[in-house]
C-alpha cells in the first residue's frame, strides 16, 4: 500500500506535519516514518506559510480556507487542521471569549464541509482547553456533533504534552474521527510518560549562552519590583521540570505578563526562537527562517509535533 495521503489546514509553521510525517529526532530519540505524505496544505499567514515551505519544500495555498473549494484539493487519506483557537482560549478574556460566535472560531465548519464533500478515511483536529467550556459548554458538543454528522466516528482527549516527552506542560484537546464505514473507531495511545517526576525538564533544552538582547533590563526589573507586584507573575520557570505553555506572543513577553521567562545567575530573559522551538518539541534542523516575531507567533500556534507523532503512528496503523 502506498503513503497516506495528508492535507493539513491551518498548517501553520508545520508543527503538526512533522508529527505527522515522522522521521525525526528529538532530544537523541529517532521517531520513525509514519507513511504518510503532505500533499496539500494552507494557511491564510503569510510568515508561516514561508517558514512552512522552508522545511517541506511545499509551498502552501495561502487563500483564506473559505475562499477554497473542496475539489481544488488533491486527493487524500487524512484531513488535519488545528483550526484558530483563539477564540476559545481561556487566555482571551479581553474580550470575553466569543467561540462559535466569532468568525474566527466558525473555521472549524470549513473543516466539515470539505470532510463532507471529499469524504477522507480519518481527520484529527486540535484545539486549546478552552474549548471544551467555550459558550458555557454549548460549542464544544456542537463541534463534535458537526464531524459526527460529516461522517465519521468521533472520539477526543484533552492531553498534555508532558506525558508524551514534551518539555512543556501544553494542555490540547486533540479529536479524532475516522469515516463510519470503515467501521473503526480511533484508542489515543498510552501516554508514554505518566509520573511528574519523569518529565523532560527544560534544562534539557535551554541554551547557556545567549544574546544580551534576549536578557530583560535592569530598569524593567526594578520597575516591576518598585510597583511591588509579584515577581512571580512573570512566572519565572524551574529549569528541573517542563516549561509552562508557551504561546504565539513571546517575542513581546514581559515580566508582568504571565508568559514563562528564565531566571539565570539572577537576571530574567526570555526564551531565544531555538528555545522556544525546542520547548515544542520541534527538531533540531527545523530551519528558522524569516523574522524572529513570526518565528515566535507561528512556533507559540504550532502543535507539539510528539504529541501528534503517537496519535499519527496509531491511526496510520489502524485505517491502512
Amino acid at each position: 500500500m502506498g503513503k497516506l495521503r495528508v492535507a493539513s489546514l491551518f498548517c501553520g509553521c508545520g508543527g503538526t506535519d512533522i508529527g505527522l510525517l515522522g522521521d525525526f529526532t528529538f532530544l537523541g530519540k529517532y521517531y520513525s516514518p509514519n507513511n504518510t505524505q503532505i500533499v496539500y496544505a494552507n494557511d491564510i499567514e503569510p510568515s508561516a506559510c514561508k517558514l512552512f515551505e522552508d522545511n517541506f519544500g511545499i509551498t502552501p495555498d495561502n487563500r483564506d480556507i473559505r475562499e477554497v473549494k473542496s475539489s481544488e484539493l488533491p486527493e487524500f487519506d487524512i484531513l488535519t487542521g488545528g483550526f484558530p483557537c483563539q477564540s476559545f482560549s481561556i487566555v482571551a478574556q479581553n474580550p470575553k471569549r466569543l467561540g462559535i460566535k466569532d468568525e474566527k472560531g466558525k473555521l472549524f465548519f470549513e473543516m466539515c464541509r470539505i470532510l463532507n464533500d471529499r469524504q477522507p478515511k480519518a481527520f484529527v483536529a486540535e484545539n486549546v482547553k478552552g474549548i471544551l467550556s467555550a459558550n458555557k459548554g454549548e460549542a464544544f458538543p456542537l463541534i463534535i456533533k458537526e464531524f459526527e454528522q460529516a461522517g465519521y466516528n468521533v472520539v477526543y482527549k484533552l492531553v498534555n504534552a508532558a506525558n508524551y516527552g514534551v518539555p512543556q506542560k501544553r494542555e490540547r484537546v486533540i479529536i479524532v474521527g475516522i469515516r463510519k464505514d470503515l467501521k473503526r473507531q480511533f484508542v489515543f495511545p498510552e501516554e508514554p510518560i505518566l509520573a511528574e517526576e519523569n518529565f523532560v525538564p527544560l534544562k534539557s533544552v535551554i541554551e547557556q549562552k545567549v544574546s544580551e538582547k534576549y536578557y530583560f533590563s535592569e530598569r524593567a526589573v526594578s520597575g516591576l519590583k518598585n510597583a511591588n507586584k509579584n515577581m512571580n507573575k512573570g512566572r519565572a520557570q524551574d529549569i528541573e521540570k517542563p516549561c509552562n505553555t508557551v504561546g504565539s506572543h513571546l517575542a513581546k513577553v514581559s515580566l508582568n505578563s504571565t508568559d514563562p521567562v528564565l531566571l539565570i545567575k539572577n537576571r530574567y530573559r526570555r526564551f531565544t526562537p531555538r528555545e522556544v522551538a525546542r520547548i515544542q518539541s520541534f527538531p533540531e534542523n527545523y530551519k528558522l527562517s524569516y523574522s524572529e516575531s513570526a518565528q515566535y507567533r507561528a512556533l507559540g500556534n504550532a502543535i507539539a509535533p510528539l504529541v501528534m507523532w503517537y496519535i499519527a503512528r496509531d491511526l496510520a496503523g489502524m485505517i491502512e
